[in-house]
């Protein structure tokens, strides 16, 4: 009796072994299939955006344009003027170029304007006069030990504060050990004992010297890129509680943390720069 009792633990422990197995197999299929999906839709997006930023700068042109101008009918090759423009005519198409670089103005915010914070910055680091680019220096700098400057890695937080909405910017990398862009909490960890992962209050991507590239998870997730992007794109949808990496060069993605990840709170801007490396905002 015993014997058969333990021969039926046995099969019941190698049955739920078996289906152990075959629910982690398919749960690493989904999670492939939703990270592919996700790419999917942050390319299709990027492409949006680019094509919707190219549509803006021209219509940018055009509505700068005098009503004169703007108002013309094609002969041929050549563009000619309509003549004898009514009053009201020129009125409407004025208005309607107002409303169209106020929807361009609208647009665009989308795109924001990012400068570093002196005050934060580890001392190890050097900042441009203006605040948009940031490198590796030679010596540790004599600055004030002020509760908000990172004094263990070489970290800066950008002076923007987003609580809601969707805000992009962009950043040159160049050489160097290593360097890493995202944002993070403004009440990250500035001292001793900082974690530069999720767990830290961190969002973001890092490259080394190696070729390596990976999302600062926990733990780390490695990147497998075809290329070497020279420029960043870094996408922060408060609303969604999202960071998006895109190549601003091709307009591929690199990499998405999934909705959610991101929690309600001031969020900034974040830069990690090693020995050699540079970083510059692009305008």
């Amino acid at each position: 009796m015993k014997q058969k009792i333990l021969s039926e633990f046995q099969q019941l422990r190698q049955f739920l072994k078996e289906q152990e197995r075959l629910l982690l197999a398919q749960l690493e299929k989904l999670d492939e299939e939703i990270v592919t999906i996700q790419n999917e839709n942050v390319s299709k997006l990027s492409e949006q955006i680019s094509h919707l930023s190219e549509l803006i700068s021209e219509l940018e042109g055009k509505c700068q344009k005098p009503v004169s101008e703007f108002l013309q009918v094609r002969q041929g090759e050549t563009e000619v003027p309509i003549p004898w423009i009514s009053p009201e005519l020129e009125e409407q198409v004025s208005d309607f170029s107002q409303k169209t670089i106020a929807l361009l103005e609208a647009l665009r915010k989308f795109k924001v304007d990012v400068t570093l914070d002196q005050d934060t910055a580890h001392p190890q680091l050097v900042l441009s006069e203006d605040g948009k680019s940031v490198r590796w220096g030679d010596t540790r700098q004599q600055l004030p030990n002020k509760p908000e400057r990172f004094d263990t890695w070489g970290c800066v937080l950008g002076c923007e504060e987003y609580i809601s909405g969707r805000h992009c910017w962009e950043v040159e990398m160049g050489g160097g050990l290593f360097w890493a862009v995202g944002v993070a909490r403004d009440s990250v960890r500035r001292k001793e004992g900082i974690s530069l992962s999720t767990e830290g209050e961190i969002w973001a991507m890092q490259w080394c010297w190696e070729g390596q590239y990976w999302a600062l998870t926990s733990p780390v997730t490695p990147l497998p890129l075809s290329r070497v992007p020279s420029r960043i794109r870094v996408c922060l949808d408060c609303d969604r509680g999202q960071v998006t990496f895109i190549d601003a060069g091709d307009k591929a993605p690199v990499f998405a943390f999934p909705p959610g990840s991101v929690p309600v709170g001031r969020i900034r801007p974040w830069f990690w720069v090693g020995n050699g490396s540079r970083l510059s905002l692009c305008p």
